[in-house]
């Protein structure tokens, strides 16, 4: 049974349809990804999972409640992370949480019983009594984070949770949500960032204009849409035709792309060409994203 379902979901605005006919499930305790482009309807679906805006068609469940009629009910068990942190800051961190668990309906002895925990998650112990403005960017994504399970939410929404975190903040928060999931949450994670949905995602969808491309497991996306090797070669004099030696290239600016099932013999020619600059790598959740949604820049 999917502790969040939707059906043919369809949101319009004037005459654009953000999301066109959209399909998913989520099985409890997985983590799904929700990947596209800028402006490909994400954060829109998102709003219409959780019933902060009405679907123009379509149905939705969440947590058993259909949605939108008594999303109310279904939020009281779920925790959001927002793109952009809405942490008050004439607030204290542990007022933060105090507040926010009072929309629950919670009272402050319960939320109270549940912030040493919450902040020993987020590595804020030594930061209770702290304003919001002397937290790092990191720390405040934690405790963003953190204010989240303030409830003890079945499922978690996470729209771009790591964007704007330096690399160790990326990697803290990443296991951070291993833990959740180890726990047993389901989680619904928009990102762009490839490496963060192949590492956290059990199965993702991209979309693009409102419309799901395709959806399955990170791996087997791979192994379905792209060759298994790609080599890159930069800019150079005597760059060499790889036409007959890929099953398929690509220029972008001044590097060119090879995709290939073999690479050796692409590899020998290059090896003998040593004012070339090359790189050798596995393909990966980023090649897939970028044939299927296309290398032009989105605003």
């Amino acid at each position: 049974m999917p502790v969040l379902s939707a059906s043919n979901l369809r949101k319009r605005y004037g005459s654009s349809e953000v999301v066109a006919g959209l399909d998913l499930a989520l099985a409890p305790g997985e983590c799904f990804g929700l990947l596209g482009p800028n402006g490909a309807g994400k954060t829109t679906t998102l709003r219409l999972l959780l019933g902060l805006t009405r679907p123009d068609g379509g149905t939705i469940s969440l947590l058993g409640f259909p949605v939108p009629g008594n999303a109310r009910e279904a939020r009281l068990k779920v925790g959001v992370v927002p793109q952009v942190d809405s942490l008050d800051p004439d607030f204290t961190v542990t007022e933060n949480l105090l507040v926010y668990g009072r929309y629950f309906g919670l009272s402050d002895h319960e939320v109270r019983a549940r912030i040493p925990a919450l902040l020993e998650f987020a590595e804020l112990e030594s930061k209770a009594d702290a304003g919001i403005e002397s937290l790092s960017g990191g720390m405040k994504r934690r405790l963003t984070l953190a204010r989240a399970l303030v409830n003890d939410p079945d499922v978690i929404f996470l729209d771009e949770p790591t964007t704007g975190l330096d690399p160790q903040a990326r990697h803290m928060m990443w296991q951070r949500l291993r833990r959740l999931l180890g726990e047993g949450k389901t989680i619904l994670l928009t990102t762009h960032f490839m490496e963060e949905a192949e590492r956290l995602c059990d199965r993702l969808l991209i979309m693009d204009k409102g419309r799901a491309i395709t959806t399955g497991a990170p791996r087997d996306l791979i192994a379905e849409h792209i060759e298994p090797h790609v080599v890159e070669i930069y800019s150079g004099e005597g760059r060499p035709d790889c036409a007959g030696l890929c099953q398929r290239q690509e220029q972008v600016g001044e590097t060119l792309f090879c995709y290939a099932a073999d690479p050796h013999a692409l590899l020998a020619q290059l090896q003998q060409q040593c004012e070339l600059r090359y790189l050798h790598r596995p393909s990966n959740l980023e090649d897939v994203f970028l044939k299927l949604t296309g290398r032009e820049l989105r605003e």
